[in-house]
């Protein structure tokens, strides 16, 4: 598959202009035209330009509110709720972070609840961008079914990432960033298309029983990491990100694909630390402590190195993109982007 490199403001131009072209607000494609690239240069492309076309047909389907303009309230003296309006993720993610910053400080521990939301994209990079303001920081959000309950043959969760970030004193802060799936449904998505069986324990059929042939698999449910535990945490994050902050429920929410259905209208939940108000001064020793013990258990690394590698390489060179997609984002952009 030929690929070429472009300059990561040319990336985002290219996205902010296919949102606009689609009917999104300038400020709405901005916010995700700016997660989408960020999720591109850190290597994780199913959260990155890929998803411009889906999130275009979405838009203009009307699925989804391309000129929402979130709105946070301030409910309790530690605790935001934000309606996204049903429109995308971003804006509303840049409205808690907004609000947190400030507010741990405060109080030394803020809660952002955001509900009528979208896709959550790289969660890891939502907390990142807390910790980097040296707050220890979770995210939690449901998406639409893909996983069944535990013991149970129908998909009903989602696969409801949770990411955590914390800052550390001589480098970017560690991240750790995971959905609680065992693969993507876009990867049993790949292996249809391309005609491959899947490993065995990735999903079950419409049956409940393991299987390896990936049309079976998308008809049936994913398996959670850690069988039962990842099932039951899973569920936890159901609860926090759905029925906390007024979301939608894995089963009740529409696909993040297609125009198919209404709004998804699923939830996330922000969670902020002030290091200080917990620790004192200790905190930065602390984890410096951490940082050394790993470092002193080679291959043992903290998480995050291929990360920052390829940030670099993106500051340095750009971002490779394949023709077919570069060509694709054209297209959506069209005029917009000339």
């Amino acid at each position: 598959m030929s690929a070429r490199q472009i300059e990561v403001r040319d990336a985002l131009g290219l996205a902010e202009s296919a949102l606009v072209a689609s009917g999104a607000s300038r400020e709405s494609a901005a916010s995700t035209a700016s997660a989408l690239v960020s999720a591109e240069i850190d290597g994780q492309a199913a959260h990155g330009l890929s998803r411009v076309a889906s999130y275009s047909l979405l838009v203009k389907s009307g699925k989804v509110n391309g000129t929402a303009r979130p709105v946070a309230k301030r409910v309790a003296p530690a605790v935001i709720r934000i309606n996204a309006g049903n429109g995308f993720a971003y804006p509303a993610i840049d409205l808690a972070i907004g609000h947190l910053a400030p507010l741990a400080r405060e109080m030394g521990i803020a809660a952002a609840g955001i509900h009528d939301s979208g896709h959550f994209g790289q969660a890891g990079r939502h907390v990142e961008r807390l910790a980097e303001t040296g707050l220890v920081a979770m995210a939690f959000a449901n998406t639409p079914r893909a996983m069944a309950f535990h013991g149970g043959r129908r998909a009903m969760m989602g696969t409801n990432p949770i990411a955590f970030a914390a800052p550390l004193a001589d480098r970017a802060p560690l991240v750790i960033d995971l959905a609680l799936s065992v693969a993507a449904r876009g990867k049993i998505i790949a292996a249809r298309k391309a005609g491959k069986a899947i490993p065995a324990g990735w999903a079950v059929d419409a049956h409940g029983a393991p299987t390896t042939d990936p049309a079976a698999a998308l008809q049936g449910a994913l398996l959670p990491i850690g069988d039962a535990k990842g099932g039951a945490l899973a569920l936890m994050i159901e609860i926090l990100s759905a029925a906390l902050v007024g979301g939608a429920f894995g089963w009740e929410a529409s696909s993040f694909f297609d125009a198919e259905g209404g709004p998804p209208r699923v939830g996330q939940l922000l969670l902020a630390f002030f290091p200080a108000a917990f620790s004192g001064p200790a905190w930065p020793l602390r984890m410096q402590d951490l940082a050394i013990a790993i470092a002193g258990e080679a291959p043992a690394r903290l998480p995050g190195d291929r990360r920052l590698a390829a940030r670099a390489r993106a500051a340095a060179s750009g971002i490779e993109i394949p023709d077919a997609l570069y060509a694709e984002l054209r297209a959506l952009a069209g005029s917009v982007a000339a």
